[in-house]
């Protein structure tokens, strides 16, 4: 009677979802800037994998999450990678946020043979290396730099464009990505300078831009540069068709609050709330009632990257190559659409992400570019300063 129970018991037990069966466990680091000029974006990392741990928990999955603080400084994100993969011994490793500390550490996870996904940095090399053990799920510079001179085009006839961009890894890769689309596109770069990170003045340049008279304006920055420089474009008058922000400052909501310098520039950006991809809206309400603030790209990329990397820890059975090898063949449908790491173009594990363009409308940001996304029209060329 006892082996008729035990079996009957065991069929059961083998028919029930994972949520009903005992609690899987996995170990998985988290690199991000929690500290140190960054900070404010990486906020919005570290609010999407805490949504993501609750929803993974719902799932049967526990994850012990090692969490690293690599204050925006590569060197620093090299150090608690190899922690991570030596000491803390984890299943894999999400993160980081910057393009300077992802570069960095992509090769010591090869060194480590530890998996890494890369939720939001976007340089182009950083996923052209033929690394097998880095996958990236953000899109690339070069993504970020043809959806917007795309829009520009479509909006009205563009001959020229100015490129400023902060002489980081993130801003130098997507200056020179946007140099390629615009010949690519016709448009001729009249100029183009990078600043340091941080600097206190932008005006001697955006005189120099100013008196170029370009119909386009691209821009790589973070935030703080990001403000300081639309201020002081307010103040000399320059008068573009259109400012065109590459993600990053431009995308968060600190920049869209400054609605006197910041409404109507234009953003490239990976995901916008009212996006009609599964579950991005309901991801988007619950953001903002559980931190009281709308969120960016950056917070749903690091939830979908930990979704991804802790449900595949989970089927691998505490195998890192196994881990590697079902990220390399899987295909995930989420909050970002569709998720799959291929190869293409030269580079290698990376996704073939859909860029969307928003624009701040009345201290907000809207998407409106491409139509089929759009959730208002874009206002279009640039209004006089008042």
């Amino acid at each position: 009677m006892l082996k008729k129970i035990t079996a009957v018991t065991l069929a059961i037990i083998l028919t029930l979802p994972l949520s009903a069966l005992a609690t899987q466990k996995v170990k998985i680091g988290f690199v991000n800037s929690i500290t140190g000029p960054e900070a404010p974006i990486g906020e919005n990392l570290s609010n999407g994998v805490t949504l993501a741990l609750e929803d993974l928990k719902k799932q049967g999955i526990e994850v012990e999450l090692v969490k690293e603080d690599d204050t925006g400084k590569p060197q620093i994100s090299m150090s608690a990678m190899e922690k991570l993969a030596t000491r803390d011994k984890v299943i894999g490793v999400v993160g980081p946020y910057s393009s300077a500390c992802a570069n960095a550490i992509a090769k010591v996870a090869e060194k480590y043979q530890v998996p890494l996904l890369v939720p939001v940095a976007s340089k182009d090399e950083i996923s052209m290396q033929n690394l097998k053990w880095l996958f990236r799920l953000s899109a690339t510079t070069t993504d970020y730099a043809d959806i917007l001179i795309n829009m520009a085009t479509k909006l009205g006839k563009q001959h020229t464009m100015a490129i400023i961009n902060e002489n980081t890894d993130f801003g130098t890769s997507a200056a020179q990505a946007a140099r390629k689309v615009a010949a690519k596109k016709g448009i001729k770069v009249v100029f183009q300078e990078s600043y340091s990170k941080g600097s206190p003045d932008y005006r001697s340049t955006l005189t120099k831009i100013k008196a170029l008279k370009p119909d386009l304006v691209f821009m790589v920055s973070y935030v703080a540069d990001a403000i300081l420089l639309m201020r002081q474009s307010r103040e000399i008058g320059l008068q573009p068709h259109a400012f065109l922000g590459a993600g990053a400052g431009f995308s968060v909501a600190q920049f869209a609050k400054e609605k006197a310098i910041s409404n109507n520039v234009f953003s490239s950006t990976q995901w916008t709330p009212d996006v009609n991809w599964p579950g991005a809206k309901e991801f988007g309400k619950r953001y903002k009632a559980r931190f009281g603030k709308e969120p960016t790209y950056h917070a749903s990329t690091a939830y979908e990257s930990m979704m991804i990397m802790a449900e595949t820890a989970a089927k691998a059975g505490g195998s890192r190559e196994k881990v590697r090898e079902l990220l390399k063949t899987g295909k995930w449908n989420g909050i970002m659409g569709q998720v799959q790491f291929i190869n293409y173009n030269g580079y290698y594990n990376q996704n073939r992400h859909q860029m969307l363009v928003e624009q701040i409308q009345n201290g907000k940001h809207e998407t409106v570019y491409p139509p089929q996304f759009t959730s208002k029209k874009p206002v279009y060329p640039f209004p006089r300063w008042k």
